[in-house]
């Protein structure tokens, strides 16, 4: 395949996986609510899977999709607990998991997220992969806390660590574990049942994915729920095998790239095949993800 037609499919496919805001009013999005624990859920709608710890402190929300859809995600919330979301954390700066900052915001929402997030919110992206350029947020829409490494919620209850994890889906992203409750959100560091979209022109490569996979289940066990940012509630074992998935797909790139294949050659051999039906209902198709991977290990190579 030609560059011009990897280039042809990633330019919809940023419109899927980072849409705007019209694409959400046009559509009859409903959110959908699934109790994990007492005290911790997780909200489908449209964009990233939302998260959310309540109790006596308040209400403690990870990611907020897009801004039309404020309204119904509060309502949603509101048939849990009528305690106020007090924190609002961003698992990075894409806009289908910060759309609804500047709501939030304006609901009294302190928003938190490392500082690559908020230095990429805070000023205009360019992505050359898929020709397409992000504004900046506005400036109510900035997360006003920040970390370089790890943070800990003392909220309702439990110990809500959040780390981050180095160069993988994009540069800032950050991994919520909910220590007592035994859940993790992760972000689009793992999409379930589902390639991923590696956001290279934002530091992300598919050696930090696999790297952050590793780090959840260091922490994690045979009980843990996962929260991936795209796709169903998970536990352990489908993140292993997305693992296994994605170092054999790394390794496979590797390999030809060892071996002196282009970019071209590589895509047409479909390092991805005996994935690839299995994952066909995602918004990353094969050919796309080899030019992703791709690209990113070439990034780090010159790095």
């Amino acid at each position: 395949m030609k560059m011009c037609g990897v280039q042809a499919i990633a330019a919809g496919i940023l419109v899927a996986a980072l849409g705007n805001s019209a694409l959400a009013q046009q559509q009859d999005v409903q959110i959908r609510t699934e109790k994990i624990t007492d005290s911790v859920y997780v909200l489908f709608g449209q964009g990233g899977n939302i998260g959310l710890c309540v109790g006596e402190d308040g209400t403690f929300m990870i990611d907020d999709q897009y801004a039309p859809l404020t309204g119904k995600i509060l309502a949603a919330i509101d048939e849990i607990t009528d305690r106020p979301v007090e924190f609002l954390v961003n698992t990075h700066w894409h806009g289908d998991h910060v759309g609804g900052n500047e709501n939030m915001a304006g609901e009294g929402a302190v928003i938190v997220a490392h500082e690559n997030a908020r230095q990429r919110m805070s000023t205009e992206q360019f992505s050359s992969t898929f020709n397409s350029t992000t504004p900046p947020s506005p400036a109510a829409a900035l997360p006003v806390i920040t970390f370089t490494e790890s943070m800990t919620f003392h909220y309702n209850g439990d110990d809500i660590n959040i780390f981050h994890v180095e160069n993988a889906h994009t540069d800032g992203d950050g991994i919520v574990h909910f220590r007592n409750n035994n859940v993790f959100h992760m972000g689009d560091t793992f999409f379930n049942g589902m390639y991923p979209y590696i956001d290279v022109d934002a530091g992300g490569s598919i050696n930090g994915i696999i790297a952050a996979v590793g780090a959840v289940l260091d922490r994690a066990n045979g009980n843990s729920k996962i929260i991936p940012g795209h796709g169903p509630l998970s536990g352990v074992e489908e993140l292993k095998a997305y693992r296994s998935m994605l170092i054999d797909i790394r390794d496979n790139v590797v390999a030809m790239m060892k071996a002196g294949k282009t970019k071209d050659e590589i895509i047409a051999a479909k390092p991805s095949a005996k994935y690839d039906e299995k994952m066909r209902g995602g918004f990353i198709k094969p050919e796309v993800l080899a030019n992703l991977v791709y690209e990113g290990l070439k990034r780090q190579a010159h790095d």
